[in-house]
């Protein structure tokens, strides 16, 4: 089993910066990717990065530039940076792990970007 814990979610400025945070337990979460996503209530659930375990990174266009993932083994831990941020970042954003066609999700941390 994985158990997927995010933070560092807030309410900020239209041009702040956040950092997330996701710790996540067991072997699955080690070794495999990991990847980022955000939902608007009422919306879809919308792929923002991806850390491949080999270490490859890659983030939807609409955060490209702004965005980054980046991982600390060590720690257990995948990052995702978020700078310059705008209204329309606002979302819950959510860790996830995929493995032999599961979805790993944790809770949730809230953004909310004011203008």
């Amino acid at each position: 089993q994985v158990k997927l814990v995010e933070s560092g979610g807030g309410l900020v400025q239209a041009g702040d910066s956040l950092r997330l945070s996701c710790t996540g337990s067991g072997t699955i979460f080690s070794r495999n990717g990991k990847a980022w996503y955000r939902q608007v209530s009422g919306k879809e659930r919308e792929w923002v990065c991806t850390v491949a375990s080999g270490g490859a990174r890659r983030c939807a266009d609409s955060v490209k530039g702004r965005f980054t993932i980046y991982k600390d083994n060590a720690k257990n831990t995948v990052y995702l940076q978020m700078n310059s941020l705008k209204p329309e970042d606002t979302a819950r954003y959510y860790c996830n792990v995929q493995f032999l066609g599961n979805d790993y999700w944790g809770q949730g941390t809230q953004v909310t970007v004011s203008s």
